[in-house]
């Protein structure tokens, strides 16, 4: 993998890694994540796909301006980056928040500028519950955060956690207990490239969004990943996949690394299964 940047429309230089060969394949890393976090799919995915993974604005080498934290503003990242390396139609890796970038590029850039293949990785489609919602329509929606003072906290937890140790233990629910401390340990250190302020300001814009209406209107050929063990309920990606016509979905299993890093820590068959699916 290369490393190579490009500039915004907004002046902010943003990183990338590069390499493989085939058909495009835009890898986005979820929030606070960079694109050293598939360094386990790289060899795997690049045999069969031209990888260019992404680092958004303010995380792993991209820029840290000091504006643009918003799901909407990534997508249009996205948007350049496309257009800057000319990408037609690339097929889309996109795990936790990087989905959510991924509805909103389809909705603002669809049209003009089209995806190919998705593959979505555990982000539901509505973080944040709404009152009128029943424990079902939340189960589905994936609405982990009950309300808004809930929301409040998680953001100041964050905000505060600017030690490796601190941003662990928040880590740590997102993956299975299997996890090493020096692997949690470097993880929260990536993390921590980005600003805490702006990380909590991405987050609290990432939860309140309600991607369903986006979802029921996708029609491109969709692989859903969601772990029987991620502080994502595994119906919620069930639901993704039920509402995009023809779409797969696959649930690891606890005992198997299926977390919310389901790709990180079992990459065997992460990589099987999207290698397969991409090579149909």
């Amino acid at each position: 993998m290369e490393r190579k940047a490009f500039n915004t429309d907004d002046g902010v230089r943003l990183s990338y890694l590069e390499g493989g060969r085939g058909h495009p394949l835009v890898m986005l890393p979820g929030w606070s994540q960079s694109a050293a976090l598939f360094a386990r799919q790289f060899e795997d995915l690049g045999r069969v796909a031209r990888i260019i993974a992404l680092d958004h604005r303010g995380h792993g080498e991209s820029a840290r301006p000091d504006r643009g934290y918003k799901v909407q503003r990534l997508a249009k990242d996205l948007f350049a980056l496309l257009r800057a390396l000319d990408l037609r139609a690339p097929d889309v890796l996109a795990h936790s928040m990087g989905a959510a970038v991924t509805w909103s590029y389809l909705l603002l850039f669809g049209a003009e500028r089209p995806l190919g293949r998705l593959v979505l990785v555990d982000e539901p489609a509505a973080l944040l519950a709404r009152p009128d919602w029943t424990p079902a329509e939340r189960e589905a929606a994936g609405a982990i955060v009950p309300d808004l003072g809930a929301l409040a906290g998680f953001t100041a937890a964050v905000r505060s956690a600017t030690e490796t140790q601190s941003l662990a233990a928040i880590l740590r629910p997102m993956f299975t207990p299997a996890i090493g401390e020096a692997e949690l340990l470097a993880v929260a250190a990536e993390n921590l490239k980005l600003p805490r302020d702006h990380a909590a300001d991405l987050l609290a814009d990432n939860v309140v969004q309600d991607w369903r209406a986006v979802i029921r209107t996708l029609r491109a050929p969709t692989l859903v990943f969601g772990g029987a063990a991620s502080v994502h309920p595994p119906a919620s990606q069930r639901w993704i996949a039920e509402a995009i016509p023809g779409a797969e979905v696959e649930i690891l299993p606890a005992d198997q690394g299926g977390s919310h890093f389901l790709f990180y820590e079992n990459p065997r068959r992460f990589n099987d299964r999207v290698t397969a699916w991409l090579g149909r």
